[in-house]
């Protein structure tokens, strides 16, 4: 299955949250017991170092993936355009990427 695209937006020092669902083609919530997320903020594709990685939360009755970033962790992204993208593992150590995009930072005023 091919990475969803989404862009998100970030305020600068503020927190910041979003939830993926994820269901098949017949809108059947996907089980997601057992499986673990990992979603992180880099400057380019070809960054070395991650600018942030996302908070994960599975709510695998739901189908959800909720990723978050505090106030403090947005407050030291400096404005600009990041790419991201969002990966689930399976028992099997078989890794997905589920979505991906650009992040939009747009600076902070007032301090």
């Amino acid at each position: 299955m091919p990475a969803a695209y989404s862009n998100l937006y970030l305020e600068q020092g503020t927190t910041f949250n979003t939830t993926i669902t994820l269901d098949d083609v017949y809108g059947e919530l996907y089980d997601l017991s057992g499986y673990s997320a990992n979603s992180q903020i880099r400057k380019s594709y070809y960054s070395s170092n991650a600018t942030a990685t996302f908070s994960t939360t599975i709510n695998s009755q739901q189908g959800t993936i909720s990723l978050a970033l505090t106030s403090q962790i947005t407050s030291n992204i400096a404005p600009g355009r990041y790419v991201y993208d969002t990966t689930i593992t399976d028992l099997n150590g078989s890794i997905t990427r589920i979505l991906e995009g650009v992040v939009d930072v747009s600076p902070r005023v007032t301090r």
